[in-house]
């Protein structure tokens, strides 16, 4: 009889998941040896290897990806077990994973830090991916909640709006349509862009928008991380569209410029996003409730420097108009 742990078979994930020892290891709070080990004694339980082992790499070998189909279904049903045993004693404790867009990473620690203080018995795991990333983890059961932009349409999901999350266009403090009164998407046509990876939701955003616009920019840069694109434009290697969460420290201090486009900033929605036919534990709906009670007004009262920064075209003309209008009176 195949007699394999349940911690055999977490640390036989976080492996393939990752596909690195180390990382596996810092997931679990475990040194590599202690990986090594536990993925050496599965191997001897199977009698075939797991993995293919290289200098560079590490990959799943078939009988490595056959056991990794059974292995997430054994934790997922452990997993559900442990939460409907939570709900029937009504305790708001135990382990809660969460995913995250590589944007939500500005806001929902410190979001975390909140809840956290009312709820300390909560043990969380907070992964960050991208839109595909974060779809693959609630298809696979990896993740209880995902706080995500556009919801999927490939899962059966409860997908709930929380608060407002806008996107722009963004220059470098530096470059010719930085202090321009007004731009106009023909003008973008020709600027170079530096964008988010296939795959991102911030990325998707962007290529409906172009599509509206019937712009085609050309692309110099592709990056993953929302950093490294702020720092190239404010490099002024060219024009990017963000999520306006992840700027607004470069936007309270000027290095980054929101081009006043009609229409922009595109405003989305923050979701908290789960699986439909998964039971959330305790924890994973006071997480859930929370977020919807306080995350508007957190993202209001900490991202300031966007809706400062970030007004659609005329706003101020309208409120100089105003206040001259009352000034007359």
């Amino acid at each position: 009889m195949f007699r394999a742990t349940t911690r055999q078979l977490e640390v036989f994930a976080a492996v393939a998941r990752h596909l690195s020892f180390v990382r596996a290891a810092e997931e679990l709070h475990l040194t590599p040896p202690a990986i090594s080990m536990q993925i050496r004694q599965l191997e001897t339980l199977v009698g075939l290897p797991l993995f293919e082992r290289s200098r560079s790499a590490v990959s799943l070998t078939i009988t490595g990806e056959y056991l990794l189909v059974h292995a997430r279904r054994v934790l997922a049903a452990l997993k559900d077990a442990e939460d409907l045993i939570a709900r029937l004693r009504k305790v708001e404790v135990g382990r809660l994973s969460i995913g995250m867009l590589g944007t939500a990473k500005y806001f929902l620690p410190s979001l975390l830090t909140g809840f956290l203080q009312d709820h300390p018995g909560v043990d969380i795991r907070l992964t960050e991916g991208n839109r595909q990333d974060l779809v693959d983890s609630l298809h696979r059961n990896e993740v209880d909640l995902a706080v995500m932009g556009r919801p999927p349409r490939e899962l059966d999901t409860r997908a709930e709006p929380f608060a407002p999350h806008p996107l722009a266009v963004v220059a470098g403090a530096g470059h010719r349509l930085a202090d321009r009164a007004q731009v106009t998407p023909e003008m973008l046509s020709g600027e170079a862009f530096i964008i988010r990876e296939h795959g991102s939701g911030t990325r998707l955003a962007m290529e409906s928008v172009f599509g509206q616009w019937h712009i085609d920019p050309p692309v110099i840069m592709q990056m993953t991380s929302n950093e490294s694109i702020k720092q190239a434009v404010m490099a002024n290697m060219g024009l990017s569209f963000l999520s306006l969460h992840t700027a607004e420290v470069e936007l309270a201090s000027a290095r980054l410029r929101c081009l006043p486009i009609e229409g922009m900033p595109l405003m989305r929605h923050w979701h908290i996003v789960h699986v439909r036919s998964r039971t959330l534990s305790p924890a994973a709906e006071a997480f859930r409730y929370y977020v919807l009670e306080r995350g508007a007004a957190f993202l209001q009262t900490h991202f300031t420097a966007v809706t400062a920064a970030c007004k659609p075209p005329g706003t101020a003309r309208k409120a100089n108009k105003t206040r001259k209008s009352r000034s007359d009176v």
